[in-house]
């Protein structure tokens, strides 16, 4: 049995939905063997492209957080970035397969993302980042001491298909690519992981592309890596696909990925439906909502299982409601029944990395857009952080199905952390610990 010393953490949130008399549970935890493992650095957050005019639903909640607008000196986004020490950031988003690197300085006009009425994806045009934003970002997270992933532009070289709508055909031109790691690699620059595309798997968002040729252009990419990175201590991890998961896309993309060339297999979750949805404040307060997307972490850990063991199932985006979060709702204390049971549920089923939308901008940012004060879930993301280790116990009980309660070994010595949560209030509510 491990060697358990003390209870390092133990949280209640309580929901006043319905009220019921006083309740008494036995928790039990089994510490005799772990039955998950995250990485160590689990938590992460996302930095995105979105411009200052990217709006939904009659509002522009981005303002000037997008990647190449972000004030990189302000002092309370970098103190909030270094006290995770370190923090994983995941660079990318929608806008990311639009992102060409002008490393020659041989791209005329390099300019941000400007809007389009139409013949681009998403309503924007191309956006170039000039190299002078890049020496500023990279900066910013060698300050900060981030764990970088960059998503990288997965549809550069390739052309829209003439016979299928959104599809999007021919090999990834990874010249660009290259041209940005020996750009980073000179200057000392240090990158985690690459992910290659962004939401194109399955029936995509705004493109699409086939599951066989996504494969080989991960394979493309792992050789890149390796050529350009050939100390396999210091060599980033590949990622991918980046997107929703879809059973017969991923068995088809991992089966024909190749053995050892994955080392993520990462996906996206926005369970809560559009922000704009009125619903979204009960479904993030109802357990049992919730509960339904165990299924899709449960078949993505299992198809990495059959098709992928060397590697592991990572979340690289998740913002509960898409189109910028819920409105009144993401950024508030509500959302933590959300977000912490996500972080929860996702451990529970082996996955290494859960990365939110966004650090800020949006709905659902856990620092104010303008400010950069720390919104309730960014509380939530750094007590989780250094509390739960990366070996998740199995914990039952038999109370209240509105009562949810995770257990991990602790993080920093011998010990057990918890995190409960309640969905309706329940006055003197008692629990009682029992470890085997």
């Amino acid at each position: 049995m491990m060697n358990f010393k003390s209870i390092t953490f133990f949280v209640v949130f309580l929901s006043c939905l319905l009220v019921s008399k006083a309740e008494k549970v036995e928790v039990v935890v089994e510490g005799a063997t772990s039955i998950a493992q995250t990485d160590e650095d689990f938590i992460c957050v996302t930095l995105d492209w979105w411009p200052t005019n990217k709006c939904d639903y009659d509002q522009c909640p981005w303002g000037q957080a997008g990647l190449f607008n972000l004030d990189l000196k302000n002092k309370i986004l970098e103190k909030a970035v270094k006290a995770f020490h370190p923090l994983r950031i995941r660079v990318g988003g929608s806008l990311q397969d639009q992102v060409v690197y002008n490393v020659r300085n041989n791209i005329e006009n390099c300019q941000p993302f400007q809007k389009q009425d139409k013949g681009f994806l998403f309503g924007f045009s191309i956006g170039c980042l000039d190299m002078k934003r890049w020496d500023e970002l990279n900066e910013f997270f060698n300050q900060t001491r981030a764990k970088v992933t960059f998503g990288l532009n997965a549809l550069i070289g390739r052309k829209e298909s003439e016979t299928e709508k959104t599809l999007w055909v021919g090999d990834w031109y990874s010249h660009n690519a290259r041209d940005l790691m020996s750009y980073t690699i000179s200057k000392g620059y240090t990158i985690d992981s690459y992910e290659l595309g962004n939401e194109l798997c399955g029936v995509g968002v705004s493109a699409r592309i086939e599951a066989k040729q996504y494969a080989k252009d991960m394979a493309t990419l792992k050789n890149l890596v390796k050529e350009m990175y050939p100390n396999p201590k210091t060599q980033p991890k590949i990622l991918g696909p980046g997107g929703f998961y879809d059973k017969k896309w991923f068995d088809t993309f991992l089966d024909a990925s190749g053995h050892d060339v994955i080392d993520g297999v990462t996906h996206h979750i926005y369970n809560l439906g559009p922000g704009n949805n009125p619903d979204v404040v009960r479904r993030v307060q109802d357990p049992f909502f919730l509960t339904q997307i165990a299924q899709t972490f449960k078949d993505v850990s299992n198809a990495i299982v059959k098709f992928a063991p060397w590697s592991g199932a990572w979340v690289s985006e998740s913002g509960g409601a898409y189109n910028s979060g819920g409105q009144l709702v993401s950024y508030t204390f509500a959302f933590g029944f959300w977000y912490l049971d996500q972080l929860g549920m996702t451990s529970v089923y082996n996955h290494k990395v859960y990365c939110r939308q966004a650090l800020t901008g949006g709905n659902y940012a856990l620092l104010n857009t303008t400010t950069f004060v720390p919104n309730p879930d960014y509380y939530g993301a750094l007590l989780w952080h250094r509390v739960m280790g990366s070996k998740v116990l199995s914990v039952t009980h038999k109370g209240s199905p509105y009562l949810r309660v995770y257990s991990h070994c602790a993080k920093k010595e011998p010990g057990v952390s918890l995190f409960s949560s309640t969905y309706r209030r329940i006055p003197h509510l008692k629990l009682i610990f029992s470890m085997i």
